[in-house]
């Protein structure tokens, strides 16, 4: 059985707790893949053109395979790669996965706290996306690379690292700027 004082000193004297709920998914920006469509529209063309115009089927095929090597390798893997990147924003936390044949996940807590630094380059300044730099403290800062919206995204990061305070700092503040009660004064008549 759980004491009730203790619930509410966790809780910050609140009976519910407020679930997590997703605020932002992001990726990097799609620009990025400009040049693989590129790759993609020639590589048809050219299969299309030079497909089935040699004498020898040896070369037909070759041109066939060389055609399907180059979409794969600079089409499909960078749509995969920027597919398998993505970050999701809570209300508690933010989520890195990323890995294109080794996932890893990242989370960093609000509460931890961090500082948040928006760099954009000239072409990012252009599209209004921007590299999100968040230094935990650590070696190197996480980076969120290439986020449409960086300056929307670190407000929205300053506000949600703002009001995940500690529940219990939240109360002892709350206890601390409350005027004394008369009637709990110790000691007294």
């Amino acid at each position: 059985m759980s004491d009730p004082a203790f619930t509410d000193a966790l809780t910050g004297g609140a009976s519910t707790v407020q679930p997590e709920s997703v605020v932002a998914r992001l990726r990097s920006h799609g620009r990025v893949l400009f040049w693989p469509c590129v790759v993609l529209i020639a590589d048809a063309g050219a299969a299309g053109f030079f497909a089935g115009s040699f004498a020898e089927p040896w070369q037909n095929w070759g041109v066939l395979i060389a055609a399907a090597l180059i979409a794969i390798l600079l089409v499909l893997f960078p749509l995969v790669a920027w597919l398998g990147r993505n970050y999701t924003i809570t209300t508690r936390r933010i989520v890195l996965r990323g890995g294109l044949f080794v996932r890893t996940r990242q989370e960093l807590l609000h509460s931890r706290g961090y500082d948040i630094t928006v760099r954009k380059n000239g072409l990012q300044a252009i599209f209004g996306s921007g590299d999100v730099m968040i230094n935990t403290g650590l070696d190197r800062p996480v980076v969120l690379r290439d986020v449409p919206g960086a300056t929307l995204v670190q407000a929205t990061l300053n506000d949600l690292m703002e009001h995940s305070i500690n529940p219990v700092a939240a109360r002892r503040q709350q206890e601390q700027s409350r005027p004394p009660d008369e009637t709990t004064v110790i000691g007294g008549r």
